[in-house]
């Protein structure tokens, strides 16, 4: 029996796809309402939360194996309060859980903001952690803090092990998450940055993370990234997926810092989380690279998917959920 948190979001809904295509046995977490998609309806559904430690650890019962990807992912400067003890406070009841019912291995997902995204011409790797130099961002503190629980919970015996992927690149909720830039493409967005980050299809973060659970492999982390790519470059990928204007305003530092300042304000008055944070304006003018060698050595056999590709099954992927011309 597998169990799966963050059903409802980018990984984890593409995960139980996947794993219920390999007739697997998936029980998943839901809080509200069940989630809906292919094949959610072969899954077992248990509503709680991860909150709740009594709760999840009687959800664990008779379960061998546990991916872990829950998770609020927010730049708002509001939700840090309820994002820290979501990812940190939940990710303990998680491996505490786990412990409890004896868990043979645990996968869980983190980010690579847990290692720090602000490096002078240097690739980041796994030997990074987040310090508040590296970082720019209170998610990446609660992603850190919650990798420093599964390490615990290791030293305590659980066999476990990290993924950290970068922009993740799929079909799920475009308002929410990763997936909102292909809606700021389809809705014409006219601005780009010169930023660079890493993306990975979403795909290939779930193949990676099935081929962790079904190896030997305890105790280590993997950055997953296909390729380090501008913003720009991706963003005009995506609109030209949808047959849409290309982006073609330039966002210098300066104008970016003007924007963020006015979207806190308005987000003050309006009681919205802004558009655009701090964090993120500079996150989107940032040099980033990854280093993916280490899960590709670790497994020679698997490959990246093209991000050309990734973006262009997306893209028809969105059109037909949200029936777009």
């Amino acid at each position: 029996m597998i169990f799966v948190t963050g059903a409802s979001g980018l990984v984890g809904s593409h995960l139980i796809q996947s794993l219920l295509g390999k007739e697997k046995k998936v029980r998943a977490l839901y809080r509200q309402s069940v989630p809906v998609f292919a094949g959610s309806e072969q899954c077992e559904w248990i509503q709680g939360d991860i909150l709740d430690p009594i709760g999840l650890t009687a959800a664990l019962e008779g379960v061998d194996y546990v991916y872990h990807c829950a998770a609020i992912v927010s730049f708002a400067p509001g939700a840090a309060a309820k994002m820290l003890q979501s990812n940190v406070e939940g990710t303990a009841n998680v491996v505490n859980a786990c412990l409890v019912q004896q868990i043979k291995k645990l996968i869980f997902v983190s980010s690579v903001a847990a290692l720090g995204r602000i490096r002078e011409n240097q690739a980041i790797d796994e030997s990074m952690h987040w310090t508040p130099a590296t970082s720019n961002s209170v998610y990446g503190q609660s992603k850190y803090l919650a990798e420093l629980e599964v390490w615990r919970a290791m030293e305590e015996g659980l066999p476990m092990a990290i993924v950290n992927p970068v922009i993740i690149l799929g079909a799920g909720d475009w308002n929410n998450g990763s997936s909102g830039i292909f809606k700021s493409a389809y809705n014409e967005f006219p601005w780009y940055t010169d930023g660079m980050s890493g993306f990975v299809d979403v795909l290939d973060v779930v193949d990676a993370m099935q081929i962790l659970m079904e190896s030997n492999v305890v105790g280590q982390r993997y950055v997953l990234s296909a390729e380090n790519i501008h913003y720009r470059d991706i963003f005009k990928a995506i609109a030209k997926a949808f047959d849409k204007k290309l982006p073609h305003k330039k966002v210098t530092p300066f104008l970016a810092g003007i924007v963020w300042r006015l979207e806190s304000i308005k987000g003050m008055i309006t009681g919205k989380a802004p558009l655009l944070t701090k964090e993120t304006a500079a996150t989107a003018q940032a040099i980033v690279r990854f280093d993916n060698q280490k899960f590709l050595h670790a497994f020679p056999d698997f490959k990246y998917r093209k991000v050309e590709d990734t973006i262009i099954r997306v893209a028809k992927e969105l059109k037909a959920i949200h029936q777009l011309a």
